[in-house]
């Protein structure tokens, strides 16, 4: 094959997996037929700094690494917020704001520790906050963030230790902001204040009518969870100035919803939420200086801009929107323009983690040689069945196709009722999938029948086995239908001749994928075109886009735990360097969570050898290689070892 049939090849694979749209800028395939990760947003020829991730695969594996493994990149963080800066900024300057952008990160996205350890020294430069939605979170928040500068917004439901311990951490130059989320925490707050004589930093989340869009959209609206009517954002007023502490109302927050697809969504909420501000400000709290717009920008997980898990805006869109309606209706009003806040946690961490896994096997279906030939005794439905495939021509595909699946049914009936043997079933079911088989063959290339070429194809697709649990990597897709990009790592450079679903670890049926990206169209496809697996060859895929929710939700179904995970740095020489392994849980770890201590586990095995060792049913030496094994077992990885 010369160089231009490979070029075209590495390119049509690069738009098949759709990894031109939702990749860029992060993710490309190089010439080799590679996926490379370019974390500085490389474009065009010129990736700038660029990992060959194959190669990063096989080094890793080198070093004693396991598969499946979590790689994360710290330096696309940072360009993440670099960006988002870069976007507010250039927004001021275009409308004159005098406000400054104040971003913080929600924990709850992704409160890896060395994860924020990165978000926070690279966001040093920007003055980056946190947020926390909970006692728990507010705890890692206030230990963690060491900038006087920085924000703390203080989320969730709040009890009095909460409140408490937000107002103390102003003593030792923390800056929390306690929004109110609920109409009965104005108590909790001027009690805790009065208790401790601090006047504490108060925002009001107020609740709009205005609903966000996508599968996020009940978190909006009159009917969400969090939020203050107008009715009780007055009477919230009137309490404050009953205390004297109406100046400490600094911020008012709004949000509609996390991954908006529709830059109008979020128009429409921003317009709401400032007018909010601006009455709020003209009842007498003249200190706000601060409006937090909440989460909702979202990111491109299929690169359509059409869909619910895509975007049809871009960052700069989303900021000049923020703060031409603030600058609007803030001049129109005589309001001081406030500081904007954004809660961006999914935009900022989405990207920077790549699960890697391994393909272990494959189940196919395509049969290419039909079984023995079928006798005049055998039964009558089985001859129909050689009659069709002896008999199949382009002329006869539409009507063979309606006879074959009759024909199916038959007999699996027959075989129900006792008429047909399994030997007689096994050959049905071999012929029904030669006759398919020979059916997409000839279908090939007849627009007129690409209804049979879909169904059989989705039928006989192969499922491809693969080394990772859904629930624990990725339960997004479990859960709310969540569409995630995958694709071969390696091997770009070849046609892929095979069409499958994925299968995981799990003995769970929900624990598959079979929707996939389709392109750039937004629509998704029941199949993921592969290359066929070569033996004595490890097949390498990856899940992109996983960095926000999916580690912090992942879920111990059938005890698989935590994967590995590496933090990968590049340098300006062309390498990179691990600047963090965190080895993924060992059976004993997650046998653990659920009370089975590995001493008790250990001992219950040894009583039942000894018990076979008296009964003559256990030698003494294969009773110490069983302990052996058990022990080995609690201290191996979760997932399967080569």
């Amino acid at each position: 094959m010369d160089a231009l049939d490979t070029r075209t090849i590495v390119e049509q694979n690069a738009e098949n997996y759709a990894i031109t749209s939702w990749g860029d800028p992060y993710f490309k395939v190089n010439g080799q037929g590679r996926v490379i990760v370019t974390p500085e947003g490389g474009n065009g020829i010129d990736f700038g700094k660029s990992l060959d991730l194959y190669e990063l695969t096989q080094d890793l594996l080198d070093r004693g690494m396991r598969v499946p493994v979590m790689v994360r990149f710290p330096d696309i963080l940072k360009h993440r917020l670099d960006q988002i800066n870069s976007c507010f900024k250039n927004a001021f300057q275009e409308h004159s704001y005098q406000g400054r952008y104040r971003g913080v990160y929600p924990i709850k996205v992704n409160q890896q520790r060395h994860l924020l350890e990165e978000l926070l020294r690279h966001g040093r430069a920007h003055g980056l906050g946190l947020e926390a939605g909970s006692k728990p979170e507010l705890l890692v928040v206030l230990s963690m963030l060491e900038d006087p500068d920085a924000l703390i917004i203080c989320n969730g439901f709040k009890d009095s230790e909460y409140v408490e311990t937000a107002l103390l951490a102003q003593k030792i130059g923390r800056y929390p902001i306690i929004v109110v989320d609920r109409f009965e925490e104005i108590d909790i707050l001027i009690a805790a204040s009065k208790k401790y004589n601090i006047k504490p930093h108060i925002g009001f989340r107020v609740k709009l009518n205005s609903q966000g869009a996508g599968r996020w959209v009940d978190s909006s609206g009159a009917r969400s969870k969090f939020g203050l009517t107008s009715v009780e954002i007055f009477e919230g007023i009137d309490k404050l100035k009953q205390n004297d502490m109406l100046d400490c109302l600094e911020l008012i927050h709004s949000h509609i919803g996390s991954q908006i697809p529709k830059i109008q969504s979020i128009k429409s909420s921003l317009k709401e939420g400032v007018r909010f501000l601006t009455e709020i400000y003209r009842l007498g709290a003249s200190n706000l200086k601060f409006i937090d717009v909440g989460g909702g920008l979202g990111i491109d997980y299929d690169g359509s801009g059409a869909s619910d898990v895509s975007v049809n805006y871009s960052v700069q869109e989303y900021a000049n929107d923020v703060v031409a309606a603030l600058q609007s209706l803030c001049d129109e009003k005589g309001v001081p323009h406030p500081d904007i806040i954004s809660e961006s946690g999914r935009y900022l961490s989405a990207h920077h983690s790549v699960l890697v896994f391994n393909v272990t096997g494959n189940n196919k279906l395509i049969r290419t040689e039909p079984p023995q030939r079928v006798t005049r005794n055998e039964h009558q439905v089985l001859q129909d069945m050689q009659y069709i495939f002896d008999k199949l021509s382009p002329k006869t595909l539409n009507e063979s196709f309606n006879d074959l699946s009759q024909l199916r049914q038959e007999f699996l009936q027959l075989f129900v009722y006792g008429v047909l043997s399994l030997e007689q079933r096994a050959w049905g079911e071999a012929m029904y999938l030669a006759i398919a088989t020979k059916m997409i063959q000839i279908s090939s290339g007849q627009d007129d029948v690409d209804h049979i070429r879909s169904v059989l194809n989705q039928e006989l697709c192969d499922t491809y086995f693969c080394n990772f649990s859904i629930f624990q990597s990725i339960p997004d897709l479990w859960a709310v239908d969540q569409i995630f990009p995958v694709m071969p790592i390696h091997r770009l450079d070849e046609t892929p001749t095979v069409f499958a679903t994925l299968a995981d670890l799990t003995c769970d049926s929900d624990g598959k994928i079979d929707r996939f990206i389709e392109g750039s169209s937004g629509e998704t496809r029941p199949t993921l075109p592969l290359h066929e697996l070569k033996k004595g060859e490890s097949y390498y895929m990856a899940l992109f886009l996983t960095g926000a929710y999916q580690e912090i939700l992942g879920d111990l179904h059938n005890l698989f735990g935590d994967t590995d995970a590496v933090h990968v740095s590049l340098d300006d020489q062309g390498g990179y360097h691990l600047d963090h392994y965190i080895p993924g849980d060992s059976v004993s770890e997650v046998l653990s969570y659920v009370q089975y201590l590995q001493h008790n586990l250990m001992e219950k095995v040894r009583r039942a050898s000894e018990e076979s060792i008296k009964k003559g049913c256990l030698s003494k030496p294969d009773a110490k290689q069983i302990i052996k094994f058990f022990e080995e077992g609690l201290s191996g990885y979760t997932y399967l070892e080569d």
